[in-house]
């Protein structure tokens, strides 16, 4: 008798993305003509620029003569790509092996993919609030129990609050694998040296393993900030790093990104280099590798005229983010995020439930957003909004919400 994952049947009220589009649907139906703006999903905008998209025409034009053809590629990724990684990684300070590096076809499938080499035994710690991958994977795994109040039985939840800098506190006795993501999605905070080096400690002490996303890395401006965890003394052995070109090179629907995970990391169970082999194994045994032309794509985002390129895009972004806090800003509203991140984190007026506020910004200024709530419960009476859109459409937005929404 076939029977199903129950596991999946503990997955709390829809997912967040999929209900925001119901919703939004649903009030464009009873309003026709209505033209809704929108500042939810992180989704860009942009057209990738020159240099990349000559490096995929390269891809294409290496698959259409005899000479060149290639089949299937390395099985960790391109070895050019991989090597201009490390390169990249050397200039943090950090220094890493090429084949410690894994190419995929994005972060988010990688983060939801890594619990799977670790033992449904260990107690899972995660940032409250924090992108839903990292909960439901758990879950969908089989490490909680079910669902109460908005938190699931078994899950450590770390608080992150306006008053601890929405970066967590240690989490009260011991647990085994500890999500993390900076720049953070979806508060914008963004990790100091500091505040990491004592979540690696804390991992070396109790042979823990953190699950680092750095997916939004591209947007710190700040020099004193940190681009990976690898540039802490002692993350090499107990760290994986999650990161991927959609954000910074508007990869988003062309998919690549990599994981690191060292050769030096291990857990309480293991020797140094096992993680490795169990991720190299997985992936050769689950995944067939990321397009051969995509990963051309990559590599001319490396280089450095692509840089030059995504750093102008990554400014544009940025730009809207400045736009949009400060106008809510001026209408008196407190606004986190945003300078470092491309998402801003609002607080919603009058401690209005998240929900709430999607709908009243709808109704009121046609303007869609994320409720904070379905980042978790400490995410309730917050909202992100994000900065990936045209200016122009962002500037309409903002426009509309100073205009139109009732405070």
């Amino acid at each position: 008798m076939a029977t199903v994952n129950s596991n999946y049947r503990k997955l709390q009220a829809g997912y967040l993305f999929p209900e925001i589009g119901r919703r939004t649907r649903q009030f464009l139906a009873d309003n026709p003509g209505v033209q809704v703006m929108r500042l939810g999903i992180g989704n860009t905008t942009e057209p990738l620029t020159p240099t990349i998209i000559r490096g995929l025409h390269e891809g294409v034009e290496v698959l259409a003569q005899v000479e060149t053809y290639t089949g299937y590629g390395d099985e960790q990724g391109e070895t050019a790509l991989r090597e201009a990684l490390a390169r990249r990684y050397k200039g943090y300070g950090a220094e890493l092996d090429a084949d410690e590096f894994f190419v995929s076809d994005g972060a988010k499938p990688d983060t939801a993919n890594i619990q799977s080499i670790f033992g449904l035994d260990n107690v899972v710690a995660i940032q409250d609030p924090a992108y839903p991958v990292y909960v439901d994977s758990n879950v969908i795994a089989g490490r909680t129990g079910q669902g109460v109040n908005g938190q699931y039985e078994g899950l450590v939840y770390m608080p992150c609050t306006a008053e601890n800098g929405f970066f967590p506190d240690l989490p009260q006795g011991k647990v085994d694998l500890i999500y993390l993501c900076s720049p953070n999605n979806p508060t914008g905070a963004v990790a100091t040296h500091a505040q990491l080096k004592v979540f690696v400690d804390y991992a070396l002490a109790h042979k823990a393993i953190i699950i680092y996303d750095s997916a939004y890395a591209s947007f710190i401006s700040d020099p004193s900030l940190p681009r990976s965890i690898y540039e802490i003394e002692g993350a090499k052995k107990c760290a994986i790093e999650i990161n991927s070109f959609s954000k910074e090179g508007g990869f988003t629907g062309v998919r690549l990104g990599w994981a690191v995970v060292p050769k030096t990391v291990e857990c309480e169970n293991s020797e140094p280099g096992e993680i490795r082999r169990m991720w190299f194994r997985r992936q050769t045994t689950m995944f067939n590798g990321a397009s051969n032309i995509v990963q051309k794509g990559g590599l001319a985002i490396l280089s450095e005229a692509g840089q030059a390129e995504c750093r102008e895009v990554i400014g544009y972004y940025m730009r809207n983010a400045r736009a949009i806090r400060e106008g809510l800003e001026a209408l008196g509203l407190t606004c986190f995020g945003g300078v470092n991140a491309p998402y801003i984190w609002l607080q919603t007026p009058g401690g209005m439930a998240s929900w709430d506020f999607f709908d009243k910004l709808l109704r009121e200024a046609h303007v869609v957003g994320t409720p904070g709530s379905g980042f978790g419960p400490r995410g309730e009476g917050y909202f992100r909004l994000s900065a990936f859109g045209h200016h122009a459409d962002v500037l309409r937005a903002i426009e509309s919400i100073q205009k139109n929404l009732k405070l």
